[in-house]
């Protein structure tokens, strides 16, 4: 396993951004867990460090945690190309897609135990009774039987799933199940990803969120924005000199490395509107439906001066994700067939990630540039790329599928595709929003409200936090930590509330 290291941050940052009166309880209750595990850690443990929202959060997340003088620590499971093969599969399952069709069968299960025997005996190795430790989604979700006979205080985090389940949901949850039945405590997006093979009184319901002062989501004036996009090359203008943006440990950095990029012709200038969608190179993200959709805009003769930027992370930086080099040839060959008008409007960005903090610096810049905001996903666990695209006031244009429902109010802080596919409907919703100055500005100013008042990563640290309080109470009062009833919940955590 490798440790990732997390400088600390200090909570008392969340003064500035939400209600005070909030802002003393939440002290509270951060007081009172920092007295309670003195002495523990408070583990997490996942399959990456870089790239995905999930990864994002920890980054987040355990560095406030650290900064409440809690020993939080984040490790990384390591396994073959195998293994993230199938488990990339069963990410595609438990959002109801076949993937690229590998049987979830007994040699699937014979590759995924042995990564989690290599992997469990570093890690037992380490951990300690009482200990917490927070595993996150499928991949490392074996590990979880071996750390509750240990003694750890165990929660299974699961990020992903799907509204309504069907074949394909079903065989991913019995792939896993046999790795859940006695974890104690589980958090779900969702009450609608929630399986019903599972027992629903160990689950708890925590929206993910941002960090409103990480590189990706601090505040970047416009000529920082300007500066930063025509250095990597997604715009042209001017070079500025204005590259600089504060990293998490609040130590300042510049951004040097430069973006790939797939065009024809000129980059778009600083003044040219842009719709953006920014995502793993996934076809659960259906980049090539936004291409099309847009490109039938630019054939309407609907889409103004506006061009299409699609950006994800450069593909041989993301070890989990084995398929996203062939989703990006995939897109670059339909991006070929486009008619060359609206080919030249269409542009494919690949990131550097070689810093991660680099990286979120420029996806910074960029969301804070876009005209409209995009995410069509066919399939989406929360959708994050929206949490940031509402902090930062844009206009967001998303499908109405898994958490983005729970994120966007149709019409009042941003506008929902209600059929993934009806491209048609896409387009006209784009081209609503192109003409519409007051209406971007509208949903903008209350995107970014949504946000402060429930998606911000105060919120959820504290209600992880309180989850853990109930979990470690339950584990005093009976002397096991595999027991966390509803009665249990309803007594020591009165639903999660303060």
């Amino acid at each position: 396993m490798k440790d990732v290291q997390v400088p600390l941050n200090r909570f008392e940052r969340f003064s500035d951004v939400i209600d005070p009166a909030q802002f003393e309880r939440y002290l509270v209750a951060a007081e009172r867990m920092r007295t309670r595990f003195e002495g523990r850690i408070v583990w997490n443990i996942n399959t990456t460090d870089a790239g995905g929202g999930v990864a994002e959060m920890l980054r987040s997340l355990i560095a406030y945690v650290r900064g409440f003088g809690i020993d939080s620590r984040w490790a990384v499971m390591e396994a073959s190309d195998e293994f993230f093969r199938i488990t990339k599969r069963l990410h595609h399952a438990l959002h109801g897609s076949a993937g690229d069709g590998t049987p979830l069968d007994d040699k699937a299960r014979r590759v995924y135990d042995e990564a989690m025997r290599a992997n469990a005996g570093e890690l037992l190795a380490r951990v300690r009774p009482r200990d917490v430790v927070l595993v996150h989604d499928p991949q490392p979700a074996g590990l979880t039987n071996s750390l509750i006979r240990a003694g750890a205080l165990v929660v299974w985090r699961c990020h992903i799933g799907h509204d309504k389940p069907n074949a394909e949901v079903e065989a991913g949850w019995s792939f896993l199940n046999p790795y859940l039945k006695d974890v104690p405590a589980m958090v779900f997006s969702r009450n609608a990803y929630i399986p019903s093979e599972l027992d629903g009184d160990r689950a708890s319901i925590i929206t993910p969120s941002v960090d409103a002062f990480s590189p990706k989501n601090q505040e970047l004036d416009e000529e920082t924005v300007h500066s930063i996009l025509v250095h990597v090359g997604i715009v042209e203008g001017p070079d500025g000199d204005a590259l600089k943006f504060t990293r998490q440990d609040g130590s300042p950095a510049r951004v040097d490395r430069q973006a790939d990029v797939v065009r024809l012709g000129r980059p778009p200038s600083f003044e040219t509107p842009l719709v953006v969608q920014v995502s793993r190179w996934d076809p659960l993200k259906d980049p090539v439906g936004v291409m099309h959709g847009f490109g039938h805009l630019v054939e309407e003769g609907r889409a103004g001066d506006a061009h299409l930027v699609l950006a994800g992370p450069n593909v041989q930086a993301i070890a989990d994700d084995p398929e996203g080099g062939e989703v990006l040839d995939s897109v670059i060959a339909e991006w070929r067939r486009l008619p060359h008008a609206v080919r030249q409007r269409v542009h494919i960005v690949c990131l550097p990630m070689a810093d991660f903090e680099e990286n979120a610096a420029i996806v910074n810049a960029l969301q804070r540039h876009a005209t409209i905001i995009v995410q069509k996903s066919l399939h989406e666990g929360f959708g994050l790329t929206v949490t940031e695209a509402m902090w930062k006031g844009r206009a967001v244009v998303a499908t109405a599928v898994g958490g983005i429902q729970d994120q966007i109010d149709d019409g009042v802080d941003g506008l929902l595709l209600q059929d993934p596919s009806d491209l048609e409907a896409f387009s006209g919703i784009l081209g609503r929003l192109l003409e519409d100055d007051a209406l971007r500005a509208k949903l903008g100013e209350n995107a970014r409200r949504k946000v402060r008042d429930v998606f911000l990563g105060v919120h959820q640290l504290i209600r992880h936090g309180r989850l853990i309080e109930c979990l470690d109470e339950a584990h005093e009062e009976c002397g096991r930590p595999d027991v966390f009833t509803r009665e249990v919940m309803q007594k020591n955590c009165c639903n999660l509330t303060l």
